[in-house]
């Protein structure tokens, strides 16, 4: 695997955990495309509250049993990369916010890179 430092763009995808693509929940069908797409890694986070653009206040608490919690879909990976995709995460959203920011990798490995192993002092 080519190195994988220096500047990149990390892109966050604000969506509802019920969210939909077709019949599928839409942050699974979102990890399913960058995967496909060759994506080297992304992560879902599970917001505790939050709210949308309707002001509607959700959170995890037992008392509220929300069931639409935030979710947020986080990859990083070159603009060029990012910009052949958005056509098509675009076209799978019908909601939701994307923001996208320059950052700095200083580090990413694998398990299997040999250099990520640590050794002792």
């Amino acid at each position: 695997m080519p190195k994988f430092v220096g500047e990149k763009v990390l892109m966050r995808i604000f969506i509802g955990e019920r969210d939909k693509y077709g019949r599928r929940l839409l942050y699974e069908a979102l990890i399913d495309f960058l995967i496909k797409e060759g994506f080297v890694g992304a992560t879902v986070l599970r917001g505790v509250a939050g709210f949308g653009p309707h002001s509607v206040y959700h959170s995890d608490k037992l008392f509220h049993l929300s069931n639409k919690l935030p979710i947020i879909v986080e990859v990083v990976a070159s603009k060029e990369k990012l910009d052949r995709a958005m056509p098509i995460i675009d076209e799978m959203m019908c909601g939701g916010l994307i923001t996208m920011e320059t950052v700095n990798v200083v580090r990413y490995c694998n398990k299997d890179d040999k250099q990520c192993f640590m050794k002792e002092p």
